[in-house]
C-alpha cells in the first residue's frame, strides 16, 4: 500500500523530478558554477517576470485555454510611460507607481469588456495589442529620447522592485536572510501538516505521516538551500518577495476560494457553467483585468532591473509565460493547472534558459531546445488525459 502511494506521488510530481534532474545536468555540464549563489540570484531576477505573468496566464488559460498575446508589448508601453513620468516629467515614485497601475486596470477593463461582452475571441483581441503597443511604446521613447531609451530610473523605484533586504556584501553571510528563510521553512511544514489534519477531520483520502514528513522534509531542505544561497549573495531580492507574494494569493484563490473555482468549472465547460448560474461573463472580465494588472508589476520589475525603458523590453514575454504554464501541466483546453506548477514550469525553463547561458550555448540553439520542451510537455499532457480516459 506504502509503495503505491510513493508511485502515485512520483506520478504526481513527475514535472518537479525532471527538473531536479535537468539542473543536476547542467550542474554537471557548468563544472558546478549554476550552483554559485549568484546563479541562484540571477534565476530569480531573470525569471521574475515570468513567474507574474505566468500567473495571470494561468487563469486565462484556465477559462478555456484562452491566452492574452498583447502582455509582452504592453510591458515595452507601459516601460517607455513610466519612463517618461519618473525621468521625463521627474514625478514622485510612489505617483508614477499608481498611475502605471492605474493604466493596467484602464487596459484590463476594455479588453475585459471587449472579450466578455462584446464576446471577441481573445487572441484576436489581444492580437491588437500585441502588434499596436510595441509600436506605441517605441514613439513615446523616440519621441522623449534622442536614444530611444529612457535612463536611468531612480533609484527609490529601483529599490522597491530590484533591490535586497537588508542587504550585505557579497560572500558575507546575511543572517537576517537565513532567519527569514527558517520561518519559511517552518511555515511550510506547519502548513503541510495542518492540512493532512484538516483533510483527515473531514473524511478526505490524506497523505500518511511518512508521506507528509517526507514532503515536508524536502520542501523545507529546498527553501533553506536557496535562502543559503541568497545569504551569501547579498541578502533576500525584493524580486523573490514579489514573487513570493503573488505566488501565495494566487495558490489561495484557485484552491480555496468559490471565485477560484469557478474559474477551473468555466474552462471545463463554459454552456454548463453559466446554466448553473455561474456569470461566465463575469470570470472572462476579471481574468484579463486581472492578466492587466500583472502584466503591470512585470513591467516594473524589467524596467527597474534593467534601469531603463527601450524598444525591445518584453519582447516574447508573452511566449514565455505560455510556455511555463504548459511545461507546469496547466491544460492547453482549460480547466485544469496549478499556481505550484505554473511555478515550477517557469523554474525549468529559467534552470535551462540559466545553464544554456552558462555553457555559452548559441541562442538560436536556444530557442530550439525550449520549443522542444515546450513541445514534450504538450505531448506529456495529451497521453496523461488519454490513460485516464
Amino acid at each position: 500500500m506504502e509503495s503505491k502511494s510513493i508511485l502515485a506521488i512520483l506520478k504526481k510530481n513527475a514535472m518537479l523530478i525532471v527538473l531536479v534532474l535537468v539542473y543536476l545536468f547542467f550542474l554537471i555540464l557548468t563544472k558546478g558554477s549554476i550552483f554559485a549563489p549568484s546563479s541562484f540570484s540571477e534565476l530569480i531576477n531573470q525569471n521574475t517576470y515570468v513567474y507574474i505573468l505566468g500567473a495571470g496566464m494561468l487563469m486565462c488559460m484556465l477559462t478555456g485555454g484562452n491566452i492574452d498575446l498583447s502582455c509582452g508589448a504592453f510591458v515595452c508601453l507601459l516601460g517607455a510611460i513610466g519612463g517618461v513620468f519618473t525621468i521625463v516629467l521627474g514625478m514622485n515614485t510612489g505617483i508614477s507607481i499608481l498611475l502605471m497601475l492605474l493604466i493596467g486596470i484602464l487596459y484590463g477593463c476594455i479588453l475585459g469588456f471587449l472579450i466578455a461582452y462584446v464576446h471577441i475571441p481573445p487572441w484576436i483581441a489581444t492580437l491588437v495589442g500585441f502588434l499596436a503597443f510595441r509600436g506605441l511604446g517605441t514613439s513615446i521613447l523616440t519621441a522623449n529620447s534622442s536614444t530611444g531609451s529612457l535612463a536611468p530610473f531612480p533609484v527609490s523605484f529601483q529599490n522597491i522592485f530590484y533591490g535586497r533586504i537588508f542587504p550585505t556584501e557579497k560572500g558575507v553571510f546575511n543572517w537576517p536572510c537565513f532567519i527569514f528563510g527558517l520561518c519559511a521553512a517552518a511555515a511550510v511544514v506547519l502548513v503541510i501538516f495542518l492540512t493532512r489534519s484538516s483533510r483527515l477531520s473531514k473524511g478526505y483520502e490524506a497523505d500518511t505521516v511518512k508521506i507528509a514528513a517526507l514532503k515536508s522534509g524536502v520542501s523545507a531542505a529546498a527553501i533553506l538551500l536557496v535562502i543559503s544561497k541568497l545569504a551569501m549573495d547579498g541578502g533576500i531580492p525584493t524580486t523573490l518577495l514579489w514573487v513570493a507574494g503573488i505566488i501565495l494569493i494566487y495558490s489561495f484563490i484557485t484552491s480555496k476560494t468559490t471565485i477560484g473555482r469557478h474559474f477551473y468549472v468555466v474552462g471545463g465547460n463554459m454552456e454548463a457553467a453559466r446554466l448553473s448560474g455561474i456569470n461566465t461573463r463575469r470570470i472572462m472580465f476579471l481574468a484579463y483585468l486581472n492578466m492587466a494588472v500583472l502584466t503591470s508589476i512585470a513591467a516594473m520589475t524589467v524596467v527597474a532591473r534593467s534601469q531603463s525603458a527601450y524598444a525591445d523590453v518584453g519582447k516574447n514575454f508573452e511566449m514565455d509565460a505560455i510556455s511555463a504554464c504548459v511545461v507546469g501541466g496547466v491544460s492547453a483546453s482549460g480547466g485544469a493547472g496549478t499556481v505550484l506548477g505554473m511555478v515550477i514550469g517557469a523554474t525549468l525553463i529559467g534552470i535551462i534558459n540559466l545553464g544554456m547561458s552558462l555553457i555559452s550555448l548559441d541562442a538560436n540553439y536556444q530557442r530550439v531546445v525550449k520549443g522542444f520542451v515546450l513541445l514534450a510537455a504538450v505531448v506529456f499532457d495529451i497521453l496523461s488525459k488519454q490513460r485516464r480516459k
